[in-house]
């Protein structure tokens, strides 16, 4: 077969960028969407399968984050060497089979292997996806197009919330789990069919020499870490408080599981929405003036949400409460967009999906291994003096991880320049 067509530009558009976009956006929805429904779902399977708090949290984060984190990069580097579009189509599949069987799990070390399966196959999803954005959306559409897609992840978030609530309610939560494993199977062939890659020089040797490369190139470059730890110190507190807010919810000011649904549902909804679609917005305005404002944002961002999110959770009036919290919800995740710019801004094209797989290796082994874990161990911990009350104190003692994570951003915001890519206009 000729080789001449993959070493030409990429003039080729098919399919059309918003339609790759859109298609990216649901596969991502799915991916929170089987993330999320464990928070809500946390009080049923406690007193399903007997857990405990730091049992439950180890599920919901370890679990998942020890395999994902490691096989990102692996998976990252298979994507870029072979087809994008294949390995996150056999990532859906692979995610959405172990979560449907999460469904028949009759004990914690059952739901914890079945939750290290979802990892592995969510590992395959993300840098991939990433890096196929990039590859079609020029530089100054590019973060707008990655907060797009990022919409995946409070759009995802809030409807596994309120369906999951539905679902435990008037079914079970087995069948919740089965329901949106079973969506993710029938989506993957369908991703296959539409998404393509764009044309490149698929397995040339110098394109294998900078494959290779990708590992030392980062590690020179501190932009790439204070990024990366920054990030990670946020998810570890945005996790968390993801997983649990259902249950302190539920426990703290008595509501029932679908009460929780729809309270939560619509602030990850809403504010996560905004805050996502903002963040890409503000890093396309501001980030082509000064480079720095790529970590400025979740700067800012970071050292708002702190203090909103304790005053929401000391609260007492659960209108008080829910527009305390609205807003840190947005800023809480407004990073997204403008750090996976800047990310795949760090190197050149061909190492876009590697360098992404690094980002996330740290970003889920730190952010979703360690906080679900940490506020479940210390709500444990707080149990025989606080009572009922032990979860909402546990999500109050970590956010004091925001400022570290903003201090992270601000040395960032220093190196950025110099370590920026810039990009060769498209021929």
């Amino acid at each position: 077969m000729a080789s001449t067509p993959t070493t030409t530009a990429p003039a080729a558009r098919s399919p059309n960028a918003n339609v790759v976009l859109g298609m990216l956006l649901f596969a991502y929805i799915l991916n929170f969407l089987d993330r999320q429904i464990l928070g809500i779902l946390a009080q049923p399977i406690k007193e399903d399968l007997g857990l405990s708090d730091a049992q439950f949290g180890a599920i919901g984060g370890l679990a998942f984050a020890l395999l994902y984190s490691f096989f990102g990069v692996p998976l990252a580097m298979l994507a870029d060497r072979t087809s994008r579009s294949g390995v996150i189509a056999g990532a859906v599949a692979v995610w959405s089979g172990f979560t449907a069987l999460c469904g028949t799990a009759t004990s914690f070390m059952q739901l914890f292997l079945l939750r290290l399966g979802v990892g592995v196959g969510e590992a395959g999803g993300v840098a991939p996806s990433y890096a196929l954005i990039a590859d079609y959306f020029p530089p100054q559409r590019r973060a707008r197009a990655l907060a797009i897609f990022s919409l995946g992840v409070p759009i995802g978030l809030g409807a596994g919330t309120v369906l999951g609530a539905y679902i435990a309610e008037y079914i079970n939560w087995r069948v919740a789990f089965i329901a949106m494993g079973v969506v993710g199977i029938l989506f993957a062939p369908i991703f296959k069919l539409v998404v393509k890659d764009r044309p490149r020089t698929m397995g040339s040797p110098q394109r294998l020499a900078d494959l290779f490369a990708v590992f030392p190139l980062i590690g020179k470059k501190r932009s790439f870490w204070l990024l990366a730890f920054g990030a990670s110190l946020s998810s570890l507190c945005g996790y968390g408080l993801a997983i649990w807010i259902p249950s302190v919810l539920i426990r703290s000011f008595d509501m029932s599981l679908i009460g929780a649904g729809q309270f939560m549902g619509s602030l990850l909804l809403l504010g996560g929405t905004i805050g996502v679609f903002m963040g890409g917005w503000l890093a396309d305005r501001l980030g082509t003036r000064d480079r720095r404002w790529y970590a400025w944002l979740p700067m800012i961002a970071w050292l708002i949400t702190a203090p909103l999110y304790a005053l929401g959770l000391l609260s007492e009036s659960l209108w008080l409460v829910w527009a305390l919290l609205l807003i840190p919800n947005a800023l809480n995740i407004l990073w997204l967009g403008p750090v996976t710019t800047a990310i795949q801004h760090i190197v050149t094209p061909p190492m876009r999906a590697t360098a992404s797989g690094a980002f996330l290796l740290i970003n889920n082994l730190i952010g979703l291994g360690v906080g679900p874990l940490l506020i479940g161990g210390i709500s444990d911990a707080l149990r025989e003096t606080y009572g009922a009350d032990s979860l909402r104190y546990a999500a109050l003692a970590v956010l004091g991880v925001y400022f570290f994570a903003a201090l992270l951003m601000w040395f960032a915001a220093r190196r950025l320049p110099n370590d920026w890519v810039e990009e060769a206009p498209a021929c």
